[in-house]
């Protein structure tokens, strides 16, 4: 079990590593640094692709393809492809504790301890591996490659890259799923009402933050960050024109409206709009769950690191306006996302007897 949670966590590490790598990715315009799949113009690397990227910098030297946007274009695939071998072993190690268990190989290890020797120390004992859902998340990461590989092939498509994005965070959920089968902790001492009022609070918290990383996805796959650079307000206004129509208009290429005419920019404004709007739910609704927790006992840690994310957010979304968008902030602002909702699954995971 030991070398499981091990492997379990290094993929947690390597998918948060990949959500922020995938959002430097974006930023740098790295999408089609490498404009073919799985490799690069059919080499498994850039270096032996150096003759069609250097003929395409020829071409078009302001496009999308150089040797560095290919490097980090594949570097994001190599990564990629390391976590899905690692979720292959941790499905096939899940299978193996789960019929030793089943046959009873451990149980005189065990003897009276429990699982993990947490017996009679008021720690609740650890589950064993859940087969069905480390499967269950190797078929997500191989679904995770098909849309990695759409979001090249459909020349970055915002609905694709997007719903490329809101898979990472799906797969990172999965994987902390596991991680909480695995863990031992101290059971919460108090009543039950109280608990499923929390484990509402935590599903609704989670519910308007999934809501809010796709409108964030949105934003940064149609390039509608700078759009507005003050605050509170939006150029000036606290309604500025905007055409949501062409903005949510889901199935269109990169920067053009469904009929192919160029994207007018009160749609880019709505974008942008809407996810600003939508952060004051967000804060609200996260900020009440971490103060109704900061007092539980054994929950109170999860409710400073929320109150501290929140923080960052607005730290990094406040620099991206002001700033000019710059390269850390954002991806630390992605990272900060995928922060919260590790925070509030842990906290759901913590709340459900």
């Amino acid at each position: 079990m030991t070398a499981f949670r091990k492997l379990l966590f290094l993929a947690l590490f390597l998918t948060f590593d990949l959500i922020m790598f995938g959002a430097f990715v974006r930023i740098t315009d790295a999408g089609l640094g490498c404009p073919d799949w799985p490799g690069c113009y059919g080499r498994a690397s850039p270096l032996g692709a150096l003759a069609e990227i250097r003929a395409e910098v020829a071409v078009r030297p302001d496009g999308p393809v150089t040797v560095f946007k290919a490097w980090i274009e594949m570097l994001h695939r190599y990564v990629a492809s390391g976590l899905g071998l690692l979720i292959i072993v941790l499905a096939v190690m899940a299978t193996r504790l789960r019929r030793a268990a089943q046959a009873g190989v451990s149980g005189a290890a065990r003897g009276s301890r429990g699982v993990d020797g947490t017996h009679g120390t008021g720690v609740a004992p650890a589950r064993g591996p859940g087969v069905a859902l480390a499967w269950f998340t190797l078929f997500w990461v191989i679904l995770q490659g098909v849309f990695g590989a759409w979001t090249v092939t459909l020349k970055l498509k915002p609905l694709v890259v997007t719903a490329h994005l809101l898979g990472g965070m799906v797969l990172f959920a999965l994987l902390l799923a596991q991680a909480a089968r695995v863990a031992s902790h101290a059971p919460l001492a108090m009543p039950e009402g109280r608990q499923t009022a929390l484990r509402r609070w935590a599903t609704l918290a989670l519910a308007v933050l999934f809501v809010q990383i796709a409108l964030g996805g949105w934003v940064s796959t149609n390039y509608a960050t700078l759009v507005c650079q003050d605050f509170p307000l939006c150029q000036g206004s606290a309604w500025p024109p905007m055409d949501f129509a062409a903005g949510f208009e889901l199935w269109r290429r990169l920067g053009v409206t469904g009929s192919g005419e160029a994207l007018p920019f009160p749609a880019l404004t709505a974008i942008h709009y809407t996810h600003r709007l939508f952060a004051y739910v967000v804060f609200a609704v996260v900020g009440v769950l971490a103060w109704r927790i900061g007092a539980i006992e054994g929950l109170q840690r999860i409710g400073r690191w929320l109150l501290a994310v929140l923080a960052l957010q607005l730290l990094t979304g406040l620099t991206n306006i002001f700033l000019d968008w710059p390269l850390v902030a954002a991806v630390a602002h992605t990272g900060g996302a995928t922060a919260l909702l590790g925070l509030l699954l842990v906290l759901r995971f913590r709340v459900t007897p």
